[in-house]
């Protein structure tokens, strides 16, 4: 037999296998989408509004599974940020490591960008898709639908501040399973966080995500701490006051709603530290920001 007709075989085999995952995972109700390895692209088909099909224009999810003896049940769905312009790596891949080694499985989104020609709301229909789209994996993984987290870094940090008020119980008619799924977060984690467009904005940030000159009432539905009602999620944030890229008034402003609303969070505001330290590294070292949120999480009964 030749080299070449035995990878046939084997594709074919393979085939046959996906298939009938694919129709064991429709009839249970369950996702289709199987588990493999690299980037899992968020619709399995054509991407909505998509401007053409390169990867600036495929929106995409990296997982981080956690061990399996480290295994707590969470779930977190992670935005870099960068704003609306690039995705920042150390907040995308280095806490979804981070959170693996803690026993929580992690997915890093890869959303559309401003700075490739998108513009609000495609930023926060990928960042839905994705969340529903990990609530159904931890329905497929054993791991519980009920402990879904998001945490975003400035920019990434205002598209997870906008899912946190804008999400939706998803569509129970849908005939594509995942869509049948909440896009609401159980939790949130803004780091440094972009919230607001008023008097506090971080400009390129709104430019990259809403245009040159955009409508009142769309700068204001998306200065997050408009939005805050009873419904949105618990939430953890941090900041300093340091920061000249975002001000810290931006997660004070988001506390300050929350606590209106009556809804949890736990704020903490450090004196000293540049914007964007993700974790930190060893010549530009961050506040204990990951330790505090592990006790919050502890706090919350998110992790055991």
């Amino acid at each position: 037999m030749t080299l070449p007709l035995v990878r046939v075989l084997l594709l074919a085999l393979a085939g046959i296998a996906g298939a009938r995952a694919s129709f064991a995972a429709e009839k249970s109700g369950a996702t289709p989408y199987a588990q493999i390895p690299g980037p899992i692209r968020l619709w399995d088909g054509d991407t909505p509004g998509a401007k053409g099909q390169t990867p600036k224009d495929i929106p995409t999810l990296t997982a981080y599974p956690a061990a399996a003896a480290k295994r707590t049940g969470a779930t977190m769905l992670v935005l870099p940020g960068g704003g609306y312009g690039n995705l920042a790596e150390h907040e995308g891949t280095g806490y979804a490591e981070f959170f693996a080694a803690h026993g929580i499985t992690a997915y890093v989104l890869k959303y559309r960008l401003g700075s490739n020609g998108y513009r609000h709301p495609i930023m926060l229909h990928d960042a839905a898709r994705a969340l529903r789209l990990v609530r159904a994996f931890a329905r497929r993984d054993g791991l519980d639908p009920s402990r879904i987290g998001i945490i975003g870094s400035s920019a990434g940090g205002h598209l997870a501040s906008t899912l946190l008020t804008h999400f939706d119980a998803g569509k129970s008619g849908a005939s594509d399973p995942v869509e049948r799924e909440s896009s609401r977060p159980d939790l949130g984690v803004l780091c440094y966080p972009v919230i607001s467009f008023g008097e506090f904005a971080h400009a390129g940030s709104r430019r990259n995500l809403l245009g040159d000159n955009p409508p009142a009432e769309l700068v204001r539905s998306l200065s997050n701490e408009t939005q805050v009602t009873a419904d949105t999620p618990p939430t953890f944030l941090w900041h300093t006051v340091a920061d000249k890229g975002v001000p810290v008034e931006n997660s004070m402003l988001f506390a300050a709603a929350l606590r209106r609303a009556g809804v949890p969070f736990s704020l903490h505001i450090y004196e000293t530290g540049a914007h964007g330290l993700g974790l930190g590294r060893p010549d530009r070292p961050a506040p204990p920001w990951g330790d505090q949120l592990l006790y919050w999480f502890k706090e919350r009964k998110f992790i055991p």
